[in-house]
């Protein structure tokens, strides 16, 4: 097994609770830092879920506090979807007893954890590029110690915050396209995948099943989503977050191609739009890879079996 540094930078966020108590158990992942942006709700509040699941994961991981809003926009959260908490409206159900999180901001630590990690340090982000963005501003050599993102966002059809955007990217545009014009391998995986790693209320029932109370946090924070998610049609609720943490892991069970992505920050009616040459004659240059399919059942069972292991 090869083992490898990450930091997950995130905005939990229902599906960044399943996605961190997932990674807590994947022993591939020497976790060095969760970093916390502005996203599915305000900083202070991902901060705090964030310090929930840690508790949760089991893990005395750091954690660094980051952007309190995108770069040059007003902020945009997702509070409809993911409660005004953040948490889906669930009650951590335990005492938390740590709540240190580190002084350094979110950009700074991953500036001196890139160096520390000597070019190895993979970093997974399933919120807005803010954090990735401002260091990258600051620390001009930051790309050469980064082995590659692999991201949550994006899609190479379509949108869910507008027609053509996908909210992790609409919130902070102008992050977004400095993370893929940056020289650094980025994975995306978006929509055109994440829609397809759903898990129905039948599944998520089985991880509640197994009886701990992270199994139950993870199925009781999916509900609110759940209902959305089979109100509009859907069989199941899409595993966003989840998703890019198993493919950081193992590809395998995912269809992935070299692409060209740019993102729109112009546009009046396309912001935030992750444009892609996948499917275009006109070829851009390919600075990317975007993952378009999954196997749904093992991804299914891989979730299973990961929270089995508390």
């Amino acid at each position: 097994m090869n083992r490898f540094p990450v930091i997950i930078d995130c905005d939990p966020g229902v599906d960044d609770t399943a996605a961190l108590l997932l990674a807590s158990r994947m022993e591939e992942l020497d976790i060095r830092a969760i970093t916390t942006v502005a996203g599915n709700v305000g900083v202070d509040k991902t901060t705090d879920n964030a310090i929930k699941v840690r508790h949760a994961m089991g893990q005395d991981i750091p954690i660094y506090k980051g952007a309190d809003r995108p770069m040059f926009r007003d902020a945009v959260t997702a509070e409809e979807f993911h409660g005004k908490d953040g948490f889906g409206g669930v009650e951590y159900p335990q005492e938390i007893t740590n709540t240190v999180i580190g002084e350094e901001s979110a950009w700074d630590a991953i500036y001196r954890i890139a160096k520390e990690c000597n070019g190895e340090l993979v970093i997974i982000a399933v919120g807005p590029m803010t954090n990735i963005g401002i260091a990258l501003s600051k620390y001009k050599d930051l790309p050469k110690y980064i082995k590659r993102i692999v991201i949550m966002g994006g899609a190479a059809v379509g949108g869910n915050v507008t027609p053509s955007a996908e909210f992790n990217i609409y919130v902070d545009p102008e992050s977004a396209d400095m993370m893929f014009c940056c020289g650094v391998p980025v994975y995306m995986c978006g929509l055109d995948v994440t829609l397809k790693a759903y898990m129905t209320p039948e599944e998520l029932d089985e991880i509640a099943a197994l009886g701990t109370y992270q199994a139950k946090l993870f199925r009781d924070v999916m509900q609110n989503g759940l209902k959305k998610y089979l109100g509009w049609g859907f069989k199941g609720v899409a595993l966003h977050d989840p998703a890019a943490v198993l493919y950081a892991v193992d590809d395998s069970i995912f269809e992935t191609h070299h692409v060209g992505i740019r993102v729109e920050t112009k546009g009046l009616l396309t912001a935030g739009k992750t444009v892609t040459d996948l499917y275009s004659d006109k070829q851009m240059e390919h600075n990317a890879y975007i993952v378009t399919n999954v196997d749904r059942d093992a991804f299914v069972e891989k979730v299973k079996s990961l929270m089995a292991k508390f």
